[in-house]
C-alpha cells in the first residue's frame, strides 16, 4: 500500500515540490525570521520555470547557470531602477538581452521565462531591503533547491522517467484495445480513425519524451538505468507491431462472417492490453513483474488462420500478436540497437550569430515577450497600480508557445485567480494564529500540487490563497491585495492574449505546409533504406522510421492546433485532416516494412528499384503541390510496376503498392486544400469587412 502512495506520480511530484518549498519556511519559522523564510519559497518557482526540476547529466553545471541568472537578473534591475532607467525599456532590454538562450536550445530557452520572472519577483522587492539582498536569496535558493533535488532522484530511483515509461505503456494498452475493439467498424476511415489517431497522438509525445529523459540520464550505465533503457527499447518495438495495419476491411468482415474470428481477436487484445498495464504498474511500483504466457489464446488465433488460410487477416493478426507476447514474456527487445541521439544543441557564439536574425523565433519569442511586459509595466505606471509587478508575472504565467495554449492557460489562470481570491477573501475573516494559518497553507500548498498537473486552474486557486495568506504574513495588508490582485490578473491576461495574436504569431495553420514537407521527406528516406539497401542495418532502419512517426505527429498535432484557430478556411482545414489521414496510412505501411525488411522478406534488386522510383516520383509530385498554390491540371504522375503473371504477390509489394495509392490521394487532396488556404493576416481583414 505505500508503495502505491509514494510512488504514485501525483503523490510523489506533490511531495517533492511542497517540501521543497516548505522546508526553508520551518527552518526560519524556527530561527524566529518567518519573513525570509516565505520569502525563499519564491525560488523555487523560478527554478520549476527554468526547467531545473528534471534530472540531467550536466545538472549542477545547469543548476549554477540558473542560479546566476536569477542573481544577475535580480541585480541589474535594482541597479537600473537607481539609475532611473524607465521599467519598460528595461522589460524590454532584459527581454532581448536573456533570449539568446533559446537560440541554443530548447532547454536552455527555459531560463529566459524564468530569469524574468526572477527580475519580478525582485521588483517587488525593491526598495524594502538591501540591493546585495536579493540575488543572495537567489543564490543560496538555487543551491538549496538543486541540491534536495539531487537528493529527491537519488532516493526515488529515476521515478519521472519511471513514471514516463508506465504512461507509455498505459497509452499502448488504450491504443491496442481501442483498435481491435473496433474490428468490425474500420470499413469507414473518416469514423474509426479520428480517435486512433489521437491515441497514437499521445504514445508519440511520451516516447519523444522519454528520448530526452534517456538523454539526460547523469549515469546510463549504471545497472538500473540499463533496465530501464532496455524497458524503452521493448515498447519501442511493441510501438512497431501494435501501429501496423492491415486495411483491408472487406477481408476483416468475410473472415468475420466464416468464423469466430471476432471473439478470439478481441480476447487476445484485451489479454495483451491487460498486460501492458500490468507492466506499466510494475515499472512505476518497483516491482518485478510475474511470468507471462498466452499459449492458448495464440493456439485459437493459429488454428483460424489455419482454416482461412486465403485470407490475410488471420494470418496478419497471428504474427503480430505472437511477437507481442514474446516481447512481452521476455522483455527484452528483438534486436540489439542505439536509441536516437538527442537534439545537439548550438554553441554560444554561433547561437549569437543565428540570434541576431529577424528569422530567429527566439528573437521573435524575446521580442513579444519584451514588448507585452514594457506595456504592462507602462500600464502600471499610468494608472499608478499598488502592486503592478503582478501584471508583469501573469503575463509571464500565461505566455505559452502558440495561440491555443495560451488562450487555454489564460481560462484557467483568470477563473482560478477569481475564485481563490473569493475563498482568500472568506478566510482572511476567521483571524487565525500564525500556526493555524501556516498549517493551512501547508494544506493548500500540498493540495495544489496534487492536482497541478491534472486541472492548472484549480491548483491557480490554491496558489492565491497561499499567496494572499503569505502577504499577510509579511505585511498584514492581505484584504487589501484582493481586488488589486484580481484588477492586475485579469490586465495581464489581456495584453497576454493580444500578444499572441498581434505580435508574430505562430499559428499553426501556417505550419501545416512546412510540416506535411518534413513528413513527406522523411518517408522518403525510409524508402530509400528500405529498398535501395538488400542487408540495411536494423538500427538505422529503427532510427528511419522513429523520425518517420515523429514527423507525422508534429503534423497531426499541427493539425489539432490549427482546428482551434481563429479565422483559417474550415473547408482547407477538413481537406487537410483527410490528407493527414492518408499521411497515417503511409507511416502504418512503413511500420510493416521495416518490420519485413528486417527479417529479410525482401524484392529482387530491380523490382526494388523501379517501386522505388514510382514512390520517389509519387512524393516528389506530392511535395511540388504543396509549394504551388495556384490550380492543378496535371494528374498525380503514379506509376504502378508491372506484376508478372507467374510470379505472386509478396506482402512487401502490397504494401508498397498501398502507399502508392495514398500518395495519389493526397496529390488530389493536396490540389484542392493549398488553394483554399488564407495567406497570414487577410482573415483579420475579412472578419472586419464582414462585420
Amino acid at each position: 500500500m505505500w508503495r502505491r502512495l509514494i510512488y504514485h506520480p501525483e503523490v510523489n511530484y506533490a511531495l517533492r515540490q511542497t517540501l521543497v518549498l516548505c522546508l526553508p519556511v520551518v527552518f526560519f519559522l524556527l530561527l524566529g525570521n518567518l519573513q525570509l523564510g516565505l520569502l525563499f519559497s519564491l525560488v523555487p518557482a523560478c527554478c520549476n520555470i527554468a526547467g531545473l526540476d528534471t534530472p540531467h547529466k550536466r545538472f549542477f553545471k545547469r543548476l549554477i547557470v540558473g542560479g546566476s541568472l536569477f542573481a544577475l537578473s535580480s541585480l541589474l534591475l535594482q541597479q537600473a531602477l537607481l539609475w532611473h532607467i524607465p521599467l519598460p525599456l528595461l522589460m524590454l532590454a532584459m527581454a532581448l538581452l536573456l533570449g539568446v538562450s533559446g537560440e541554443i536550445s530548447p532547454l536552455h530557452a527555459r531560463l529566459l521565462p524564468a530569469a524574468l520572472v526572477a527580475a519580478i519577483f525582485s521588483l517587488s522587492m525593491a526598495g524594502h531591503v538591501p540591493i546585495w539582498h536579493t540575488p543572495l536569496l537567489y543564490l543560496v535558493g538555487t543551491l538549496w533547491y538543486g541540491l534536495f533535488t539531487w537528493f529527491w532522484f537519488k532516493l526515488w530511483k529515476e521515478q519521472p522517467m519511471r513514471e514516463s515509461l508506465s504512461q507509455l505503456y498505459i497509452q499502448l494498452a488504450d491504443y491496442f484495445e481501442a483498435k481491435y475493439s473496433l474490428l468490425t467498424q474500420h470499413i469507414d476511415p473518416e469514423t474509426a480513425l479520428p480517435p486512433l489517431l489521437q491515441r497514437q497522438q499521445k504514445v508519440m509525445d511520451m516516447i519523444s519524451l522519454l528520448y530526452q529523459q534517456v538523454n539526460f540520464l547523469p549515469h546510463a550505465n549504471s545497472q538500473e538505468q540499463k533496465r530501464l533503457q532496455r524497458t524503452f527499447q521493448v515498447a519501442l518495438d511493441l510501438q512497431e507491431h501494435i501501429t501496423v495495419s492491415l486495411h483491408q476491411p472487406e477481408e476483416v468482415q468475410k473472415l468475420v462472417e466464416q468464423s469466430q474470428a471476432e471473439a478470439i481477436i478481441r480476447r487476445n487484445a484485451q489479454v495483451i492490453a491487460g498486460r501492458l498495464r500490468i507492466v506499466a504498474n510494475d515499472i512505476l511500483y518497483h516491482r518485478r513483474s510475474t511470468r507471462f504466457s498466452m499459449k492458448s489464446e495464440l493456439a485459437a488465433l493459429e488454428k483460424v488462420a489455419t482454416q482461412h488460410a486465403d485470407n490475410p487477416v488471420g494470418q496478419f493478426c497471428f504474427y503480430h500478436f505472437s511477437r507481442i507476447a514474446r516481447l512481452l514474456r521476455s522483455q527484452r527487445p528483438l534486436y540489439r540497437r542505439d536509441l536516437m541521439a538527442d537534439q545537439a544543441r548550438l554553441p554560444f557564439w554561433p547561437a549569437v550569430v543565428s540570434y541576431l536574425s529577424w528569422k530567429s523565433n527566439a528573437l521573435r519569442n524575446a521580442a513579444r515577450l519584451g514588448i507585452i511586459l514594457a506595456v504592462g509595466s507602462s500600464l502600471g505606471m499610468i494608472f499608478n497600480l499598488p502592486k503592478p509587478y503582478w501584471i508583469l508575472l501573469t503575463i509571464m504565467l500565461v505566455s505559452q508557445n502558440g495561440y491555443n495554449a495560451t488562450r487555454v492557460r489564460i481560462q484557467h489562470r483568470a477563473l482560478g485567480t477569481l475564485a481563490g481570491l473569493a475563498i482568500a477573501a472568506g478566510l482572511l475573516q476567521l483571524q487565525l494564529p500564525e500556526h493555524l494559518t501556516l498549517s493551512i497553507m501547508l494544506a493548500i500548498t500540498l493540495a495544489a500540487y496534487l492536482i497541478l498537473r491534472k486541472n492548472y486552474g484549480l491548483a491557480v486557486m490554491g496558489f492565491t490563497v497561499t499567496a494572499v495568506y503569505t502577504l499577510q504574513l509579511l505585511a498584514l495588508n492581505g484584504t487589501h491585495f484582493l481586488v488589486p490582485r484580481l484588477i492586475d490578473t485579469l490586465i495581464g491576461c489581456v495584453l497576454a492574449f493580444g500578444g499572441s495574436i498581434w505580435l508574430w504569431p505562430q499559428w499553426q495553420s501556417g505550419l501545416l505546409r512546412k510540416n506535411a514537407h518534413q513528413a513527406l521527406e522523411r518517408d522518403q528516406t525510409a524508402l530509400r533504406l528500405l529498398l535501395q539497401e538488400q542487408e540495411a542495418d536494423p538500427a538505422t532502419l529503427a532510427y528511419a522510421r522513429m523520425q518517420v512517426n515523429q514527423a507525422h505527429n508534429a503534423l497531426f498535432t499541427s493539425l489539432n492546433q490549427a482546428m482551434q484557430e481563429p479565422g483559417f478556411e474550415s473547408d482547407y482545414l477538413a481537406d487537410m485532416r483527410l490528407w493527414v489521414t492518408h499521411s497515417q496510412f503511409i507511416v502504418e505501411h512503413l511500420n510493416a516494412l521495416t518490420i519485413l525488411a528486417r527479417e529479410h522478406d525482401i524484392l529482387t534488386p530491380a523490382l526494388a528499384q523501379e517501386y522505388l522510383q514510382s514512390c520517389e516520383m509519387a512524393l516528389q509530385s506530392c511535395q511540388q503541390r504543396l509549394e504551388y498554390d495556384g490550380p492543378s491540371s496535371s494528374q498525380s504522375p503514379m506509376h504502378l510496376p508491372e506484376m508478372h503473371p507467374d510470379m505472386p504477390i509478396t506482402e512487401m509489394e502490397r504494401h508498397l503498392r498501398r502507399i502508392l495509392s495514398h500518395l495519389s490521394v493526397m496529390h488530389t487532396i493536396s490540389s484542392l486544400a493549398w488553394r483554399q488556404r488564407p495567406h497570414h493576416g487577410i482573415w483579420l481583414k475579412r472578419k472586419l469587412r464582414e462585420n
